[in-house]
């Protein structure tokens, strides 16, 4: 839900109008959204090139996964791997438009971590990709919209972890 959904949401069940400081939160929200709308472009336009360089830098870093009894070991797996990369890159992408990471919560979260724990998928291995989807992605960006962005990676490591 947006920050403009939240304000009238609330006004509305306490049967007021928004307070200025609700208000000034809507304003800095729509100020930010030339921003949020080039970050979530950069990164939907870019998706196969941060992949690509995501899994090139996680399988750098263990190996052990894309090797006989790893989890990512076999065409099949290795290609699960990397559409999660891909679902993950456009939640992110959903909440920097959102500016909020409830989109995030709500369509990508919950349920995760037991999600992959029967799978067997370790949740480490998965918080090592994230971060490597992080790297990859972020690198494409300035550093005032990598910023922006940063924090959204973040809330799904945290919440794996």
């Amino acid at each position: 839900m947006t920050v403009i959904s939240q304000v009238i949401l609330k006004a509305d069940d306490e049967l007021r109008y928004p307070s200025s400081g609700e208000l000034k939160n809507i304003k800095d929200f729509l100020q930010t959204g030339v921003q949020r709308t080039r970050i979530a472009a950069t990164l939907a336009e870019n998706e196969k090139k941060i992949v690509q360089e995501a899994t090139k830098q996680l399988w750098q870093k263990r190996p052990d996964f894309i090797s006989p009894g790893g989890n990512a070991y076999g065409e099949r797996q290795r290609s699960l791997c990397i559409r999660d990369f891909g679902w993950y890159l456009r939640l992110i992408t959903y909440g920097v438009l959102a500016g909020d990471k409830e989109p995030i919560e709500k369509i990508g979260l919950i349920g995760v971590r037991e999600m992959y724990n029967s799978l067997g998928v370790p949740v480490p291995g998965m918080v090592e990709a994230i971060n490597s989807l992080k790297t990859a992605a972020l690198d494409l960006l300035s550093a005032e919209d990598a910023a922006q962005a940063s924090p959204y990676f973040d809330y799904i490591i945290q919440a794996m972890s």
